[in-house]
């Protein structure tokens, strides 16, 4: 595959992809390298949707093959949000700070017990061609009652990753992307691309 879209403008997410999928494209491309590219309007009910939805776009609107995901955290005492939610969770245009600023706000006063929390990724595939697959990835882990770390984006400082003791911002780029949602469901779609071979993008 010589060349694949990324449908993200966020460079935290460009720069695990481009470690994850070092050597197996020539070139990674962002929906902010697509000039005149619209934002896709994620309104699905599940992060499948979203991600099949903005591969679909960033595959027709480039006339390359695509990666899309969508991830997001699950909070058990929150009945599952901000889920779809998450990179809005404050607002559009609310950003990291101010999701996580609402994310303790609303766990405040929660016990250490109930703060159970997963993140989930689903990574969609979409190829001018007209394949298309989906891949899912999941941590389970709890939510902090205050920032720790410095590494990640979103919500890593305030995710204590499931029998690690660190939150998800306490681990370097090499270590996350053993065990995140977001590194699952990549090493699922490296699995694909050697079943089925060369991928013509």
């Amino acid at each position: 595959m010589n060349c694949l879209v990324v449908a993200t403008r966020n460079r935290g997410k460009i720069k695990e992809l481009e470690v994850l999928l070092g050597g197996l494209v020539t070139k990674i491309m962002s929906s902010a390298d697509l000039e005149g590219f619209p934002d896709t309007i994620e309104d699905g009910d599940t992060f499948k949707d979203n991600a099949l939805k903005k591969a679909r776009e960033a595959s027709a609107f480039s006339g390359l093959s695509a990666l899309a995901d969508d991830s997001g955290l699950i909070v058990d005492a929150l009945d599952g949000l901000p889920g779809v939610l998450s990179a809005r969770f404050a607002g559009v245009g609310g950003g990291d700070a101010a999701n996580n600023d609402l994310l303790l706000m609303k766990m405040k006063g929660v016990p250490l017990e109930s703060r159970r929390a997963a993140f989930l990724c689903v990574l969609a595939f979409v190829s001018p061609q007209g394949v298309e697959r989906t891949f899912v990835g999941r941590v389970g882990g709890q939510i902090l009652e205050s920032p720790r770390g410095t590494e990640g984006f979103g919500y890593d400082p305030l995710f204590l990753v499931d029998g690690s003791g660190c939150s998800m911002a306490e681990l370097d780029l090499e270590q996350k992307n053993v065990i995140s949602h977001r590194g699952q469901a990549f090493r699922q779609f490296l699995e694909f691309y050697k079943e089925y071979g060369q991928i013509k993008s």
